[in-house]
């Protein structure tokens, strides 16, 4: 047979075997609802075009100025979004089954946003140093790319480079932990987590000052990262073998039982418990990495002391929020069916983590390494919250989250403003006497250590409270006795830093106070002021976080 024959032959079987084209369904998605996402996505594409053209002198101006205002009205869109019932009647599953739009959620949102505005405004900061060659600086390296120490490190110093990349970076990583605790299936989750962990391995090697240790800190929270990021993706595997879907709903219901019919593909593994238990761990061991639970926290105390302090209270507060958020929705969404397998172990981390955050803390020298162990402790109190299992528990963690990222925020602010001719004097021997020779700082910082020590009156104790109480209405008592032993050993090291502060000697080498724009001012006071608001008078935060506490599946 000829060529010439075959070739209409096997052009009329393709086409037959090809047959109809279908066309594909448009998406249909929610903009309005997801209106708080894309107004920051919209800004931080837009800070990577300021960056490529609008002229360096002008930048940092700009970039600050559409960073507030995009997070701003980000917030307005949440406030709007809750005040249109969607926290509550209109809850709803929103971009195709991906994202919910729900109480908690917007909560979350809302923290989050009020979270990232403060930090901005400490990014913003560039009047603690003194003036390089006639050029105010920030936190943040001349030149990033620059090999520290180098000639052109130099030259970009002398010129007054500033790194104003971070904004965008920051935006970026606001966005994704805007969709990260609102996920409603396992791989809008995976994305999420990258596109906010990628910016902050890249923000945390951006110090000015003690550019090695930065990069170092960037490197092990990059390398540690990338497995917690594996480990959850492969869970995320396991669990689509045990359900046949990635969705949030659907996993619920084949763990209960209430789905049984399957892709014939999938059926000889539909079911399997050991899929299901597997995955589910692997799948929480990536998020207990991202709330810095114990024995998942070796990355917190290196990268909280190497990367820039402003980058540090950013990622100590918005990363917990959205990481808690998340912890929560696979918990009480996807897995209430397995309340009696993930229970035991929860119990055991939270344990584990509240009194490994405060022992270890007692040893430490350096003020952002004690933060660090301090923020490990509150996981474990936070976990407490989580284990409750109830409405309670997830109205209580709401309010602790909300409290939490306010005190952490104006703390690591404070640290900002303790400088000597290094840069930030962290090494607590050098806080000796800083109550003499800068009263309102100290005082200020004495706030922020009360409230983590949950002392009455401070927005520590109304959220310990709340958890605590959720917890042992839960069927926890015994965690909570193990909290309350932690908390008085934590308090022992925020007394100690305030007794330093404010009963010894001042040394005659000691470093300066410097005294900040209005961009950390303002930081500071809003942490203070909702420090002691929810201290004071908790109930309203409180009635408003019970509202906002129902998930929606």
């Amino acid at each position: 047979m000829s060529s010439s024959a075959v070739a209409p032959a096997v052009h009329t079987l393709w086409t037959a075997a090809a047959g109809p084209v279908d066309k594909i369904p448009a998406p249909h998605i929610e903009y309005t609802q997801l209106s708080p996402v894309l107004i920051v996505v919209g800004a931080a594409v837009l800070s990577v075009l300021v960056e490529a053209f609008v002229p360096r002198r002008g930048r940092h101006g700009t970039q600050v100025f559409l960073s507030v205002l995009a997070l701003a009205a980000a917030f307005a869109a949440v406030v709007g979004l809750a005040a249109g019932g969607y926290g509550s009647t209109k809850a709803h599953i929103a971009a195709m089954g991906a994202v919910a739009v729900d109480g908690p959620a917007l909560f979350l949102q809302g923290t989050i946003l009020l979270a990232a505005i403060l930090s901005i405004l400490t990014f913003a900061e560039r009047r603690l140093d003194p003036a390089d060659g006639g050029h105010r600086v920030d936190s943040f390296a001349a030149e990033a790319a620059a090999v520290p120490g180098s000639e052109q490190e130099k030259a970009a110093v002398k010129a007054g480079f500033t790194t104003t990349e971070v904004f965008p970076l920051a935006l970026f990583a606001v966005a994704g932990m805007l969709v990260f605790p609102a996920a409603n299936d396992l791989l809008t989750l995976f994305i999420a987590l990258e596109v906010f962990s990628l910016p902050l391995y890249l923000l945390c090697a951006l110090a000015r000052r003690k550019r090695l240790i930065s990069q170092e800190a960037a490197v092990k929270y990059f390398l540690l990262g990338a497995f917690s990021s594996a480990f959850l993706l492969f869970g995320t595997a396991l669990l689509y073998g045990y359900a046949g879907s990635v969705t949030y709903a659907t996993i619920a219901d084949v763990v209960s039982g209430a789905v049984t019919s399957a892709d014939p593909a999938l059926a000889g593994t539909m079911g399997n418990d050991v899929l299901l238990l597997i995955g589910f761990a692997l799948v929480v061991m990536g998020l207990l990495f991202k709330v810095g639970a114990v024995p998942f926290h070796m990355w917190t105390p290196d990268v909280y002391q190497g990367a820039p302090t402003p980058v540090t209270g950013f990622m100590a507060a918005a990363t917990k929020v959205a990481a808690f958020g998340a912890l929560l929705r696979l918990l009480y969404v996807v897995l209430p069916g397995l309340t009696w397998d993930w229970r035991p172990v929860m119990w055991a981390v939270a344990i584990v983590t509240m009194l490994g955050g405060a022992i270890v803390a007692i040893t430490q020298t350096d003020i952002k390494r004690l933060l660090a162990y301090s923020s490990i402790a509150h996981a474990g109190f936070i976990l407490a919250g989580v284990i409750a299992a109830t409405p309670s528990g997830v109205s209580s963690v709401l309010f602790y989250l909300a409290a939490y990222s306010f005190v952490t925020i104006g703390a690591f602010a404070v640290v900002t403003l303790v400088r000597d001719a290094g840069g930030e004097a962290t090494h607590l021997s050098k806080w000796a006497g800083l109550g003499r020779r800068s009263p309102l700082v100290a005082a200020v910082f004495a706030v922020f250590l009360l409230a983590f020590a949950g002392i009455p009156l401070t927005s520590g104790f109304a959220g310990k409270f709340a958890v605590f109480k959720a917890a042992a209405d839960g069927g926890a008592g015994a965690l909570v006795v193990v909290g309350v032993i932690s908390s008085a050993i934590a308090a022992f090291f925020y007394i100690r830093v305030i007794v330093l502060m404010f009963f010894s000697e001042p040394k005659a080498d000691g470093p300066t106070v410097a005294v900040p724009s209005g961009f950390t001012s303002v930081a500071i006071t809003a942490g203070v002021v909702v420090t002691l608001a929810l201290g004071f008078a908790p109930q309203y935060f409180l009635d408003l976080a019970s509202q906002a506490g129902v998930f929606v599946r």
